[in-house]
């Protein structure tokens, strides 16, 4: 009994030892149709869930998730944008791949580095690396998602993008509300104001990050959706950014589609946009 009890005990003393802090997920708790996958591209390293599909000849669906408080929720950040997306459409030629981004110790904007390694890798490695034909290249995102897809598609041509509820729009306006105190004070002004100083000090660091600072120079068809119920902050600077990006000279073709009494995720949730994701990766 003795003998017993010490090799209990010494099982549970390795496993406790055995703990990982890496942000993996453990690949059982996947559907068998997904799996993690780790992108390796310009000395960038970064995971993202891949929604597989039998056919090997196929587009790609390459997504980002919203604004997350730390590193740690990333991947179930990029799990949740997946799950959102895939209820939208569901195509046998069409692999989804939704990547965890980092933003916790970087200043906002910077991830953008991140993501576009994401993109190049898609555009040169991913077919050798996953054994798949890629025909066609599509963007998504939701909130500072919509915010990366949205600047991507000033860098690099795809096939179309959708940024549901980009942002933040105007980072200008919403630093300056912390800084009076209008607003609870956030991570993301407060890397910003160590960096450049107050948005009084400094006003042109905090623009150039904003997303009214990408209204133009767009290289592939862009849908952009947005809730009129969406918080304050977000409706403050809507109508500018829709002006401008509806002005544009040089952009390819720009949609807009408004949801009467839509909140931030309005677009996975109300049939007006999702028929009008539907619409944009369907007839491309």
């Amino acid at each position: 009994m003795k003998k017993m009890l010490l090799c209990a005990l010494c099982c549970l003393l390795v496993c406790i030892g055995c703990s990982t802090t890496e942000p993996t997920i453990e690949m059982e708790l996947l559907p068998p149709s997904r799996m993690e996958f780790l992108i390796k591209y310009n000395q960038k390293e970064l995971y993202a869930t891949i929604e597989k599909r039998e056919d090997k000849n196929v587009d790609v669906f390459l997504l980002f998730h919203g604004t997350v408080q730390s590193d740690s929720n990333i991947i179930e950040a990029a799990n949740t944008t997946l799950n959102n997306f895939s209820k939208i459409i569901q195509r046998n030629d069409l692999y989804m791949i939704s990547v965890a981004y980092p933003q916790e110790n970087l200043l906002f904007g910077d991830n953008i580095e991140y993501a576009e390694a994401a993109l190049l890798w898609v555009k040169n490695n991913a077919e050798k690396e996953l054994g798949i034909t890629i025909n066609k290249i599509f963007l998504g995102g939701h909130s500072q998602g919509g915010y990366i897809v949205t600047r991507l598609n000033t860098m690099h041509t795809t096939d179309g993008v959708i940024a549901n509820a980009p942002g933040p729009l105007n980072l200008v306006y919403r630093c300056s509300l912390e800084e009076n105190g209008t607003i609870q004070p956030g991570a993301v002004c407060a890397k910003l104001r160590n960096e450049y100083g107050t948005t009084s000090q400094n006003p042109s660091a905090y623009f150039n990050r904003s997303l009214l600072n990408f209204t133009d120079k767009y290289l592939a068809d862009i849908l952009f959706v947005q809730g009129l119920n969406d918080a304050p902050i977000q409706m403050y600077s809507w109508p500018t950014f829709k002006q401008e990006v509806q002005q544009c000279s040089d952009c390819k073709k720009v949609e807009i589609l408004e949801i009467p009494g839509g909140g931030h995720p309005s677009m996975f949730n109300d049939s007006l946009g999702i028929n009008a994701v539907k619409d944009f990766i369907n007839k491309r």
